[in-house]
């Protein structure tokens, strides 16, 4: 019955996305009414925005909630529409920038680590495959509903991209590697590690944070490049992908030093626009000092 259920939820997703782009935003509109008036995860995103900005009045930190709740609204529709949507629409809606930086690299024969964060709508940016020499690929977390992870990993896949879980990723890339193919990776940085794996703590949004150091230990062990993904919301439903290099060569780097960058890169965007950061997630739950003392 369950796996009924599961059936006909995914073909409800499928098609409610073949509907155009306007119709879909007026699901958005109303879906953000009802999100707002429940107060979704309220507390956790009001803890987090006071701890990350405590300079801000209590009216500031309300208005980036609320846009918040907007911007993940359309999220969640532009997630969905994903199946349907032509490459020519996705090109049009994506724009990256400096992608001549990276197919350069791959002319030189050197990997790129792609690093970037849980901001704008992050489930468009394997479109970058599009625009790759390299082999696109990217890591994810599998959901504990195996149907809804077929779905998630097909639209992820939907423009050649291949994805593998946190634990096989480093078998697959050397795989690739072992065909004499160089990749581009991307990674999603700015989760909670698990308690037992975490090894590193800095300063984040004013908060002791524990961060994941996946991304500097993989473009180590492959020397390659590593680049930052900053996305920018242009208007609804369009987007531009900045490739940002942090470093050339991150065997020469200092230990955390990447990690470091890659933090600073998102705290700035974060900074500049907040309300297009994941605030909903507890970002925060292993940390018995939040805030750091100057």
């Amino acid at each position: 019955m369950k796996k009924l259920g599961n059936y006909f939820a995914l073909g409800f997703l499928w098609l409610f996305s073949l509907q155009p782009f306007f119709i879909l935003y007026l699901y958005s509109d109303l879906l953000y009414q009802i999100i707002r008036l429940i107060g979704y995860r309220r507390h956790v995103i009001n803890e987090n925005l006071r701890y990350a900005f405590p300079e801000k009045t209590r009216d500031e930190l309300r208005e980036i909630r609320l846009k918040f709740y907007r911007g993940f609204c359309d999220i969640l529709i532009e997630t969905i529409k994903l199946q349907s949507m032509s490459e020519r629409q996705i090109r049009k809606r994506v724009v990256f920038t400096n992608m001549d930086y990276v197919n350069q690299k791959a002319k030189e024969n050197k990997d790129v680590v792609a690093i970037m964060g849980h901001y704008c709508c992050w489930e468009w940016i394997p479109a970058l495959s599009l625009y790759s020499d390299a082999v696109s690929c990217a890591t994810y977390r599998p959901l504990k509903n195996k149907e809804f992870d077929k779905y998630m990993l097909k639209l992820r896949s939907r423009w050649g991209s291949l994805n593998f879980t946190m634990r096989n990723t480093m078998r697959e890339i050397v795989k690739i590697k072992r065909q004499n193919k160089n990749f581009i990776i991307g990674l999603i940085a700015d989760q909670s590690p698990d308690r037992k794996t975490i090894q590193y703590w800095t300063k984040f949004l004013n908060q002791n944070t524990a961060v994941l150091l996946g991304p500097e230990k993989m473009a180590k062990a492959f020397k390659a490049t590593v680049v930052f993904l900053k996305m920018t919301r242009v208007k609804r439903g369009y987007y531009r992908v900045d490739v940002i290099p942090l470093a050339d060569q991150a065997e020469l780097t200092k230990e955390y030093e990447i990690t470091e960058m890659h933090l600073k890169c998102l705290e700035d965007i974060i900074n500049e626009k907040p309300e297009d950061w994941l605030w909903s997630h507890k970002r925060w739950k292993y940390s018995e000092t939040r805030v750091i003392e100057n």
